[in-house]
Parts: C-alpha cells; structure tokens; sequence
C-alpha cells in the first residue's frame, strides 16, 4: 500500500471502540480510509449508523476482494483469532485491539505474518491511546532496554485512586467504577490481573522479543488490597498501583511479573491516576523516559485504532528487531523479591519460605511483614492469592542476590538489634 491508496476496511465489532471508530474516521477523511462494511454479533440492537452498513455473516468481509483492510476490536477472542487467521490467509492487512487473543495466540500469529508478509498492527491492544509498542519496535535497542514498568489496566488504577483519595474500601470503589463504565459487569478479567498480564505478554514480546504464554508470568490482581494496606502505605509517604514490571537481570535473563507494588510519591507511576495508563522506559542513554495517556475509552482506544489504520497506507508491519534480529531474551525464575503481606491470620504465611523478614507487626487486627523470598517460592503457589492475604511489592523490588540482604542483616546484628 501505498499513501495514495484507498484503504477499503471492513470492521467486526460496533460497541465503544467501533463505533468510535466509526465516528474518528468521518471526521479524518484526508486518511481515504472508509468502513465498507461492519460485522455484528445482534442485528436488533439500535446503532448510530446506516442499517445497511451492517452484516451478521461475517464471510461477507473476509471473502470481499474489495475490502483490504480487516480491523476486529471484539471481545470473543477464539472468534477473534479466526477473524485474524483468515483474513492473513485471504490477503488482508489487520489492525486488531483484542489483548487476550494476541496474548493466547501469539505464536501463530506471528507464523502468519511471517508466512504471508502482511502487516497485523495492535497498538490499541496494549495501553490504548499510548504509542509503547511502536516505540518498542523503532526506538529501543533491547542490548540498552534496563527495564519497563507500567499501569496497564485503567480499571484497576482507578479502583486504586478512589480507595487513596475517597477513603473508599475496594467493592465501593468497585461499584462507582462499574458505574462509569470502566470496569465491566464481570470485573475479574480487570480486577485480578488477567487483562494486565494478556497486556504484559504483547509488550514483553515488542521490548525484548520474549514469546511466552499468559500462564507462565507471575501475576495476579487488587481484588485482596484493604483500607489498611492503603493506611501503612500512606505512612510509609507511597501510592499502591497495579504494576507491570519487567527488568534485565546481570546474567542478560529478564524478571517479569504483574503485581500490586508500592510506589514512591516523586516516582512518575504515582501521578498516574483514575483510568490512565502510564509507560516507565529505563535504557542505556536516554535514561528514563514516561509516557502517559488514557489507557480505556472510546475515542482514546480508537485513536490508537486510526494510527495503525494510517501507517498501512505506507505499508508499515512490525519487523520483530529483538525476536528476529536479535537474541531473543529468556525469562528467569532465579531472583528475590521484596515484599509486604498483610493478613488476617499467621496460619496463611508461610514464614519459613522466606529468607529475611525485615518488619513483623503482629499486634495490629490486620497483622503485615515486610520480608524477602525467592520468586519460586511464589510460583505455582496460591497461599498469597488467598482472601485473607494481601501481596503488595516494594520499590524497587528485584533482589538479584542475597549479598546484599545477608550484610544489612549483619549490621543489624552488630547493632544489636537483632
């Protein structure tokens, strides 16, 4: 394609993200871009566009010679991944915004493009109106690429914001966010972590060319913060945010995880608030960089949408620099992480896997530590994901060895304090 060519698209889904679709593309007819037609689940519902824009057959786009661009933003992903697979194999380029299928489907997604050589474009997939894969793909060299953290997940962010701000406790919080339409009826996709990590994997593949199923990063959600975690991290001059995190370990081995983490006041996460989303870029030269924007929504979503839309008319596909031309990096389970617990009750902690508790409040009706384990000890465990637990990471969390516990410890001896 090239920029004078007229981009003919044919559109499965017209809920928030398609209709704002719909709506962008009126207003930005310099593109040449048009919706020649829109595949739909239920064709009673009331749309704001023409009856006979819309189809239930969803052959009737996929099969139209005419039609050479397929843009899904649906939330079925085994439909979506068909809708994805076929129209690769029938010679149309695809802009997809569905994490969860790219995430669970990501080796074969990438075997079509490499089979047919045509683009599939998912800046929308990832931290809607933020531009953090193609900057991945241009910008960053993974040799210099120290580390990523980022608020992926607008739903939970604002849960979060309202607990610290509005003193709400977490189903409160919950239900205002259901009432304003960033969270969904079924809110665990959000509120436990699955979204973020589906998230984490496509951006984990972009920074550092990892291809790893959802299941094998260690993840979970806010569904167990408490006021009283809220309270010790106030205190302790922090905000409590849904972080994703992946850092370069010395041995060349990246750490990688989606977890509630303190975060300091003058740390650039922690202006991230209500449903934005935040990107923190550490590298070799430029240092950190930050980028920020609303990570849900309509026209935020469908802005993203618009800009991998546009950059087909030049032809534009991901090349894969750090998966193809590069060593592509490996995960590591072999380090530390420093942590706090709180909990109900002492019988849910088992205090023998870790390797040094710090702090130890036992005397409080919700009890906390602050303490170091190995990773491992968290891995295929649910004793931290219980009810009456709740994990919540430290700044600057990765312990790549003990040297550095086992001295603090010592001085701590010396001084008689333990």
């Amino acid at each position: 394609m090239d920029a004078h060519k007229k981009l003919t698209i044919g559109l499965f889904g017209f809920g928030t993200v398609g209709e704002g679709l719909y709506k962008v593309l009126q207003q930005t007819p310099s593109l040449k871009a048009s919706i020649k037609k829109v595949c739909i689940k239920n064709p009673a519902k009331q749309r704001n566009a023409p009856a006979e824009l819309f189809t239930t057959h969803k052959n009737d786009l996929l099969f139209d010679d005419e039609i050479n661009v397929i843009v899904e933003v649906i939330d079925d992903a085994n439909a979506a991944f068909d809708i994805v697979s076929t129209a690769l194999q029938n010679g149309k380029a695809v802009v997809s915004a569905s994490k969860k299928m790219i995430a669970e489907h990501l080796p074969e997604i990438l075997e079509l493009q490499a089979k047919t050589g045509l683009p599939f474009l998912c800046e929308a997939a990832a931290c809607a109106s933020i531009p953090v894969i193609r900057n991945l793909e241009e910008y960053y060299d993974n040799d210099l690429l120290h580390s990523i953290r980022s608020i992926v997940n607008g739903s939970t962010n604002f849960i979060l914001t309202k607990m610290f701000e509005d003193k709400l406790n977490f189903s409160d919080a919950l239900i205002l966010a259901q009432q304003l339409g960033f969270a969904e009826s079924n809110p665990v996709l959000d509120t436990e972590g699955f979204d973020a990590v589906n998230k984490w994997v496509i951006i984990l593949n972009h920074a550092y060319g990892i291809v790893e199923h959802p299941s094998q990063i260690l993840f979970t959600g806010i569904q167990n913060i408490c006021l009283s975690d809220a309270t010790v991290a106030q205190e302790k001059h922090y905000d409590i945010k849904l972080v994703a995190q992946a850092k370069k370990l010395r041995d060349g081995k990246v750490a990688a995880f989606v977890l509630p983490q303190f975060v300091k006041h003058d740390e650039p996460l922690s202006f991230v608030k209500n449903e934005y989303n935040g990107v923190v870029i550490e590298s070799g030269f430029a240092d950190k960089q930050f980028f920020y924007g609303k990570g849900a929504g309509s026209f935020p979503t469908a802005s993203a949408v618009l800009s991998d839309i546009a950059a087909l008319r030049y032809n534009y596909k991901y090349e894969y620099k750090k998966l193809y031309h590069h060593i592509p990096h490996q995960l590591s389970n072999d380090f530390y992480l420093r942590l706090y617990l709180s909990f109900d009750d002492l019988k849910y902690v088992p205090r023998d896997d870790f390797e040094w508790i710090e702090e130890w409040h036992a005397a409080e009706e919700r009890k906390y530590l602050l303490g170091v384990l190995h990773v491992n000890k968290l891995i295929g465990k649910t004793w931290w994901k219980e009810k009456n637990v709740s994990l919540i990471l430290t700044p600057d969390p990765v312990i790549e060895n003990l040297d550095i516990i086992n001295l603090k410890k010592r001085s701590l001896e010396l001084a008689g304090i333990m």
